[in-house]
């Protein structure tokens, strides 16, 4: 009996899952796409500047982004998201100049705070709305969203038909950048110049964090994987449906208003044609960043390298010469077509593998 050996049942490393694997290959694609900008074209590509002017110019797509990426992993869409992003946008610039509260005892501050007040308002109630039509009603989300872009779209030209702008104190305010002194960049005549972010990025890059806790980490955000992944199963698990759909439009509500604010915060404009074709971009984003349409798959990480990829892309477009805003739009199509191909190449091939390799271990069980 001494000389037999019972061996141990080999651990294997859990493998990883189809949402880390999307994920990591964007953001290596994005590392690949910048290291060969700064490469060819070099200038500002060379400059931390340019990643701070990047995310100062989309933050407000990012958390788009990250509301479309939410329902998108629960199965479902929203294409209202740019509707309200420019609604709000118009409506807290007419806050800020008094034209909707013109209580003159209003301080600066006072006004800033309704105006954010206001963005959540706006955000959470066209959330509750849509989220009601489409969990409990069970109207299809494509069809509900697309009215409530459009309605968001009317109402800012019954607010105002005239383009509204900040001025003054409030502007200022709105206006204040963050210094960072050591990722600056000497300008011609040498002098350091400090790189700048826009206070909206502190509120995207909250936003990620905080979205990414809810999604790994609590009941809800696993709520979310298991509707997109497969309903029954997840009525099954004794998860209400209903509930995990509504909420996931009412937190695309809520970002999308708060989105609304930070785009404001960003332009100090109000305006009908706000955040024209954000919602593609936002869905253009999410699908790069490795969120699938057919739900269940998806992480705001790779969301947020998505927006950056997609920006990069227009910035190498620009700075190889091609300035017509078409090529901007041919690029993103060709890019999008390239990352579903991509992600269906890559999700069967790990399939087979997979297949395979459980077939080949209850052979290796069966002798």
């Amino acid at each position: 009996m001494s000389g037999i050996r019972f061996p141990f049942p080999r651990k294997d490393r859990e493998p990883i899952t189809d949402t880390t694997l999307l994920m990591s290959v964007t953001i290596g694609i994005f590392g690949g796409l910048y290291v060969a900008a700064m490469l060819v074209f070099g200038g500002g590509f060379l400059k931390p500047q340019q990643i701070f002017t990047m995310l100062n110019e989309n933050a407000f797509l990012i958390i788009i982004s990250c509301s479309l990426t939410v329902v998108m992993i629960t199965g479902s869409i929203d294409i209202s998201v740019g509707g309200v992003t420019a609604l709000v946008a118009m409506v807290d610039v007419m806050i800020l100049n008094g034209k909707l509260w013109p209580q003159a005892e209003m301080n600066d501050g006072t006004r800033i705070l309704c105006a954010a007040l206001m963005a959540i308002g706006i955000g959470l109630a066209f959330g509750a709305v849509q989220g009601f039509l489409v969990a409990h009603l069970e109207i299809q989300p494509f069809i509900v969203s697309l009215a409530g872009m459009f309605f968001a779209r009317g109402m800012i030209t019954i607010i105002s038909v005239e383009p509204q702008k900040t001025a003054g104190a409030i502007k200022t305010m709105l206006e204040q950048r963050i210094e960072i002194p050591w990722l600056g960049s000497p300008n011609k005549k040498g002098v350091m110049i400090p790189a700048k972010m826009e206070i909206g990025v502190i509120i995207a890059l909250v936003i990620v964090a905080a979205i990414y806790l809810i999604l790994r980490r609590t009941r809800l955000g696993r709520s979310f994987y298991a509707v997109g992944g497969n309903q029954q199963s997840a009525l099954m698990l004794g998860i209400n449906v209903r509930r995990t759909r509504f909420m996931a439009h009412l937190i695309s509500g809520l970002l999308a208003g708060i989105a609304g604010f930070v785009f404001m915060m960003h332009t100090g404009a109000g305006n009908a044609t706000n955040a024209t074709a954000s919602e593609m971009n936002a869905i253009a984003s999410s699908i790069i960043g490795g969120t699938l349409l057919t739900g269940g798959v998806g992480n705001v990480i790779g969301t947020f390298f998505g927006v950056l990829t997609l920006t990069t892309i227009k910035n190498i477009v620009m700075s190889s010469g091609l300035t017509k805003p078409w090529w901007q739009s041919i690029t993103t199509g060709a890019m999008l077509c390239f990352f579903i191909l991509l992600q269906s190449v890559l999700l069967k091939v790990r399939t087979t593998l997979q297949s395979r390799k459980e077939g080949a271990e209850k052979d290796r069980i069966g002798d």
